[in-house]
């Protein structure tokens, strides 16, 4: 993984950026959504990437983290008027708002290694992707309130979450169900008795995820 200020380097771009205009249910914007998005644009002024970082920093204030207020059918504008959420909800939100002003923004799913050394984590992570004129796709953390790090693992990225969802599928069986989720992200890397630094495996951190259902 490599820092590289939130622009998104060698990936793999098989459509044009004014696809990520497109609406979706999850991701469209009502009159609050569309008045906070111009509000924010009026008062950072500037470039685009100026008002990015000043939406990134607006979001990041307005929405109060929340595990237990949304799921993963809750629209962007439902979790705007709660003003609360988690990750894929200020994602969604980012997307809406940046759309609103014209600019391409696509829903980014993945994991994050988090800096307090806890790697078991309940769910993995998600962030927004907005394309620049002249600088191509950067990331926007809103949860954090930052740009992608060396941190973040980036797996897939789509209109919204069902785009880039890490695992979907479908279960045949009763009603009584309950699906359990842990992800645990952990660095793989070693020091040798020299204190010379080699890498256990290719990438400076795995993420693997678990499901049980329980009746």
């Amino acid at each position: 993984m490599q820092d590289t200020n939130g622009i998104v380097r060698g990936a793999l771009e098989k459509f044009p950026p004014e696809l990520y205009l497109r609406d979706t249910p999850l991701t469209t914007a009502d009159a609050a959504i569309t008045d906070f998005a111009k509000s924010v644009a009026a008062k950072a002024g500037g470039s685009e990437l100026k008002i990015l970082h000043t939406l990134l920093a607006a979001l990041h204030a307005e929405i109060v983290f929340d595990t237990k207020q949304t799921d993963t059918a809750t629209r962007a504008i439902d979790a705007f008027r709660m003003k609360q959420g988690v990750c894929q909800d200020l994602s969604h939100i980012f997307i809406a708002c940046a759309r609103v002003l014209g600019i391409p923004a696509r829903y980014v799913g993945g994991y994050l290694m988090r800096s307090d050394d806890n790697i078991h984590q309940e769910a993995g992570h998600a962030w927004a992707e907005a394309h620049v004129t002249g600088l191509g796709w950067i990331g926007f953390d809103p949860a954090n309130g930052i740009c992608p790090t060396e941190s973040h693992i980036r797996v897939g990225a789509g209109l919204d979450y069902l785009g880039a969802s890490p695992i979907r599928g479908a279960r045949l069986g009763g009603r009584a169900e309950q699906m359990e989720v842990e992800v645990t992200v952990a660095n793989t890397y070693q020091s040798d008795p020299a204190h010379q630094t080699r890498w256990s495996q290719p990438a400076a951190a795995i993420a693997q995820a678990s499901q049980q259902f329980q009746a």
